[in-house]
């Protein structure tokens, strides 16, 4: 089978675990991201991948292939460590061709390669200049480019735009989303940022409580998340406690109820998590409690250019909706307002 393979890859620190049940089909030619908090392993299993852990247990495969336990520098892999790791030293050009001088490969076979993805990169112009007097921006290029300069198989990239400030790490994103679109190089990037997974990546593999916990592409895992842990940490959620009535209806803490696609297979009384995105909530001046439509108090309002972010307390939870201003009607705290809520914008959650 094609692709990289993990089943049932774990790595532990002595008892204590960094990643486990790690079990993953990534195609070949697609952007994945391992996305998740601080501390779920995601770094840790980017770099079993690459080579620089070994498993604990379970296996690693390429294209048939079983690397569980090749050496890093065996395996082919271009990689881009957090601190880009550049040589300070060393020009530009000297920095992309040194994993092709550690192969052997010709001088005149060097310069025309460094020529080449100096183009690739737009900094035909900066050769000869020294890392050090390079733009951040300019210096993730390089790195990028000394990664793919031996055509690795794969291309690692361990959170390597944290460091850059907002408008450049969107201009990055971009940049690294094209590239690697134009070389149909499988890539895998680790972040903790959900905007960059959801930009850039094919595939998301969200990580947490060290153990996968759903994988799919963005707007699945946004639109329909695994469980609780995925819909809290994937963008903006309001995430209330319901009960099961049946017949496709859930009671809310404050007594109403509300029409939603609920599954059959939830026994009546359970009590379930309810989420629904602040986007689909529907604001408007107050009228008659009906149907999926509550009666609210607005508590707090925050406009934020493109949107306003507004929180109404309604039926016993605290709700937040996201409006454009040409949608937004002079809403202020302590105004009473109609919270409607769509049924097909209700998604019942997994513990």
């Amino acid at each position: 089978m094609t692709g990289l393979i993990l089943e049932n890859v774990e790595k532990y620190y002595g008892s204590a675990c960094a990643v486990t049940d790690v079990n993953l089909h990534l195609p070949e030619g697609k952007l994945v991201c391992f996305l998740g908090p601080s501390g779920c392993g995601k770094t840790t299993l980017l770099r079993m991948i690459a080579g620089l852990e070994t498993l604990t247990s379970g296996e690693i495969r390429l294209d048939g292939e079983d690397v569980s336990h090749t050496p890093a520098h065996q395996r082919n892999f271009g990689m881009v460590f957090q601190s880009l790791a550049l040589f300070p030293h060393m020009t530009v050009g000297e920095n992309i061709a040194y994993p092709l001088k550690l192969r052997g490969v010709s001088k005149a076979d060097q310069q025309a390669r460094v020529k080449e993805l100096l183009e690739l990169i737009q900094l035909q112009a900066m050769i000869d200049r020294p890392v050090a007097k390079l733009s951040g921006g300019q210096r993730q290029r390089v790195a990028i480019a000394r990664a793919i300069a031996s055509h690795p198989k794969l291309l690692l990239l361990d959170e390597p735009l944290s460091a850059l400030d907002a408008k450049l790490r969107e201009s990055m994103q971009v940049e690294i989303r094209q590239l690697q679109q134009r070389l149909n190089i499988t890539t895998i990037l680790v972040t903790h940022d959900q905007r960059e997974a959801m930009t850039m990546a094919d595939i998301v593999v969200v990580l947490g409580q060290n153990k996968v916990q759903q994988v799919g592409t963005p707007i699945e895992i946004y639109r329909n998340p695994a469980n609780e842990f995925v819909a809290d940490f994937i963008g903006s959620g309001n995430i209330f406690p319901a009960t099961a009535l049946g017949e496709g209806r859930v009671g809310l803490p404050g007594g109403e109820a509300l029409d939603v696609p609920i599954s059959s297979g939830i026994a009546v009384g359970a009590q379930i998590k309810m989420l629904v995105r602040p986007e689909d909530l529907q604001l408007s001046s107050p009228l008659p409690t009906a149907g999926n439509r509550l009666l609210g108090t607005v508590t707090f309002v925050r406009d934020i250019g493109a949107t306003i972010e507004t929180t109404v307390e309604c039926a016993g939870v605290s709700l937040t909706a996201l409006s454009t201003p040409s949608q937004c009607f002079g809403l202020a705290i302590g105004h009473p307002v109609s919270v409607t809520i769509p049924a097909e914008a209700c998604r019942v959650l997994a513990a």
